[in-house]
C-alpha cells in the first residue's frame, strides 16, 4: 500500500479474489448441508468472482471521489447528495454486472431476468449501501493517514530548522567572545611588544578567515578542528611565549572524526585563563584524543591548582560553559559527556561522543605536536 496513492488495483482484485474463494466454497459446503443438489462449482466460482470485482474495481473511483468531497471540507447538503447518488449508481452498476454475468452462464428462468434481478436488487440492497460507505470510510482513513504523515513531516523538518537556527545562534556567540578576548591582549601587548601584537594580528585574521569559512557547518572533522584550536595556540603563544608549553596526543585513527565545529576553543582558551594565566610559573596544556570502542574521548589538561570540590560538583551539574553543552545538548542529546576533574597538578576536560567518521575520509592523516 501507498499512502500517498492509496491502495493499489492490484491489492484490491487480490482481496476480491480471496473473498470469491471464500464465498464459492461457503455456498458449495451450505448447498451440501441444506441436502441441495451440488452446485456446480465453476459458474458458481464465477458469480462470486463477479460480485466482489466490482467493489474492487470501483473502489479507486469511490475513494478519489470521496477524498476529494470530505467531511468539513464539503457542505452537508452535497455530500448527502454526492453520496447519495454514488451509492444508488454503485447498487446498479454491481446489480448489472451481476444480470449479465448470470445471463451469460445460466438459462433463462421461468418468471424472466428482470424479475430475479429486481429480487435480487432489493435483498441486496443494504449490503450494497453497507460496501460503498465502507470504501468511502476506507477514503477518509487513507487521507486522514496522509495528512497525519504530512503534519509529522513538516513538524520533524520544522524542529530540524529550529535546531539548526539556534546552533548557529550558539556558534555564532563564541567568535564575538572569544574576538573580544582577543583584542583585548592585542590591546595589552600594543603598550608592551608591538611587534608581538603585530604576530598576534596576522594569526587573528588567519583564524578569522577559518571560522568564517566553516561558520555555517556544525560539525567538522577532528583534524580541521585542530588545525582551528592551533590557530588559536599560536595567538596565546605569542601572548604568553616562554611561559607557556602545549602538547598534543592525537591517535590517528580519530582524525577523522565528526566533533562539533568551534568545540575545543572554548574549552582551551578557559584552561588558558584559569589554569596558565593566573600563575607565573611555566603553565602547561595537554590535549589528547583517542578511541574507546564506539566512542571518541577528547581531554583537555592544564597545569593550573584546579577548583575547589563545591566548584567542580557545580561544573559537573552544568554550571559554566552553557554554550558549549547546549550545542553538545542540541546535536547529540544524551549521547556525549562533558566531565570536570582535578588531576594530578591541574585541571582536566573529558568530552566523550559518538565515534562518526566524516564521509569521504578513509585515510587517517597525522597531527604532530605543538
Amino acid at each position: 500500500m501507498n499512502s500517498r496513492r492509496g491502495i493499489s488495483l492490484f491489492v484490491l482484485l487480490g482481496i476480491a479474489t480471496a473473498f470469491g474463494v471464500s464465498s464459492t466454497i461457503q455456498a458449495y459446503y451450505l448447498a451440501h448441508a441444506r441436502g441441495m443438489d451440488e452446485p456446480m462449482t465453476i459458474q458458481l466460482f464465477i458469480l462470486d468472482t463477479v460480485y466482489w470485482y466490482v467493489p474492487a474495481l470501483l473502489a479507486p473511483i469511490i475513494i478519489k471521489v470521496a477524498t476529494r468531497y470530505q467531511v468539513g471540507r464539503t457542505p452537508w447538503y452535497g455530500l448527502i447528495a454526492i453520496h447519495v447518488t454514488g451509492a444508488l449508481t454503485y447498487s446498479i452498476v454491481h446489480t448489472s454486472a451481476m444480470l449479465a454475468t448470470r445471463a451469460l452462464l445460466m438459462d433463462k428462468p421461468a418468471v424472466g431476468w428482470m424479475y430475479i434481478t429486481r429480487i435480487d436488487y432489493l435483498q441486496q440492497l443494504d449490503w450494497l449501501f453497507m460496501t460503498y460507505l465502507f470504501l468511502v470510510g476506507l477514503a477518509h482513513a487513507l487521507a486522514y493517514r496522509r495528512e497525519s504523515e504530512r503534519r509529522a513531516l513538516n513538524s520533524a523538518q520544522l524542529e530540524t530548522r529550529l535546531i539548526e537556527a539556534q546552533l548557529q545562534a550558539l556558534q555564532r556567540q563564541l567568535h564575538p567572545h572569544f574576538l573580544f578576548n582577543t583584542l583585548n591582549a592585542i590591546a595589552g601587548l600594543m603598550r608592551s611588544d608591538v611587534d608581538a601584537a603585530d604576530r598576534m594580528m596576522d594569526r587573528l585574521g588567519d583564524l578569522l578567515r577559518m571560522t568564517l569559512q566553516t561558520s555555517n557547518i556544525q560539525e567538522v572533522p577532528l583534524k580541521e578542528e585542530l588545525e582551528l584550536l592551533q590557530k588559536y595556540l599560536d595567538i596565546e603563544q605569542v601572548r604568553f611565549g616562554n611561559r607557556m608549553t602545549v602538547s598534543m596526543t592525537i591517535e590517528p585513527e580519530t582524525l577523522d572524526a565528526l566533533v562539533p565545529n568551534f568545540l575545543l576553543q572554548p574549552l582551551v582558551e578557559n584552561a588558558v585563563r584559569h589554569g596558565i594565566a593566573p600563575h607565573s610559573r611555566l603553565g602547561r596544556l595537554a590535549i589528547s584524543a583517542y578511541r574507546e570502542g564506539d566512542r571518541l574521548a577528547i581531554h583537555i589538561v592544564d597545569s593550573g591548582d584546579g577548583v575547589p570540590p563545591h566548584r567542580l560538583t557545580l561544573l559537573n551539574q552544568g554550571v559554566g560553559l552553557a554554550n558549549t553543552r547546549a550545542r553538545l545538548d542540541h546535536l547529540y542529546r544524551s549521547d556525549h559527556s562533558l566531565v570536570f576533574s582535578n588531576g594530578e597538578g591541574g585541571f582536566r576536560v573529558t568530552v566523550t561522543l559518538p565515534m562518526t567518521v566524516a564521509r569521504g575520509m578513509t585515510e587517517p592523516a597525522t597531527m604532530g605536536a605543538a
